[in-house]
């Protein structure tokens, strides 16, 4: 479903504990990440693979980078009584290519999709290059449903963002996963041009998932904004003033999800929504599983 063009899929996205934690702490956090998810009615969950991206923003780190464990370790060790499917991303400069290849080779495709992610910048040196990740999975697994990153500020800097998309698309993708999205505005713009542009081309547009991330405070705010994401500046306004910015930010997401499903029938573009916390705090994290249990009575 979710690689199809059927249905409005919701999606929730996760971090792997830590690096440092130990099988047994490892196996209690997945524990309690079942728990938390039990009662919402998921297409399938994403799996984060955290990199230093210290080299992309000079600025200091609102939140220290810590190394996570491998995403696909922490699904296949620990999250295996999760019966639907993992998005499992995969910052491939990461790994070298024997790894990388024996990785591909060893998931099960009928529950484990994936999205490739790039290097945070040009100079990074890398074991693997996007281009040959994408080679060495139509060589080994090209029966791996794989998806792209999208990202709304790089459209609005460069106004190329649908053209990359439909040049991943050429290379396999067969969904995007967007960056947290605050700018509706300039989200709506993407996608319009994305739509307009596969038509023009003669090809089927592929499954956006818009994702969708809580504030709850002003340290998630400066966070947000080290990632790159645009966060209108009235928003930026209201939730560095507000005495409940939690609230006020879920009540925005809330908005923006509506506004993009009513965009997206109209224009007959297939779509869904990832919802995360990009936060540790417990109160993000519970309001993320909230939204998405709301977004879930909004979707087909």
């Amino acid at each position: 479903m979710l690689a199809g063009t059927s249905g409005e899929v919701l999606l929730l996205g996760l971090t792997p504990p830590r690096a440092s934690v130990s099988a047994a702490e490892a196996a209690q956090i997945a524990s309690v990440t079942l728990a938390r998810l039990d009662g919402l009615d998921l297409d399938g969950l994403v799996l984060y693979d955290i990199d230093d991206e210290s080299d992309r923003n000079p600025d200091q780190r609102p939140f220290p980078y810590l190394p996570t464990m491998d995403p696909g370790v922490f699904q296949s060790d620990y999250l295996a009584g999760w019966e639907r499917p993992v998005v499992v991303y995969r910052c491939v400069g990461k790994y070298p290519r024997d790894e990388l290849s024996g990785w591909l080779r060893e998931i099960d495709t009928d529950r484990v999709f994936s999205v490739f992610v790039g290097s945070s910048s040009a100079d990074k040196a890398v074991h693997t290059r996007m281009d040959e990740a994408h080679a060495l999975r139509e060589q080994v697994r090209p029966e791996l449903p794989l998806g792209g990153v999208s990202i709304t500020e790089r459209y609005s800097a460069r106004g190329d963002e649908h053209l990359r998309m439909l040049r991943k698309q050429e290379r396999g993708c067969s969904f995007f996963i967007s960056q947290v999205v605050y700018n509706v505005d300039a989200t709506k713009s993407l996608i319009s041009d994305y739509f307009y542009e596969c038509a023009e081309r003669g090809v089927p547009p592929r499954r956006m998932i818009f994702t969708l991330s809580v504030c709850g405070s002003p340290k998630t705010l400066e966070f947000l904004k080290w990632l790159g994401v645009d966060v209108p500046r009235w928003l930026q306004n209201s939730l560095t003033r507000s005495p409940d910015p939690l609230t006020d930010s879920y009540r925005q997401c809330l908005a923006n999800a509506r506004e993009l499903i009513g965009f997206c029938r109209n224009l007959g573009m297939p779509f869904g929504f990832n919802v995360e916390s990009v936060s540790i705090r417990k109160v993000e994290i519970d309001a993320s599983v909230l939204l998405a249990k709301e977004i879930r009575t909004l979707l087909h």
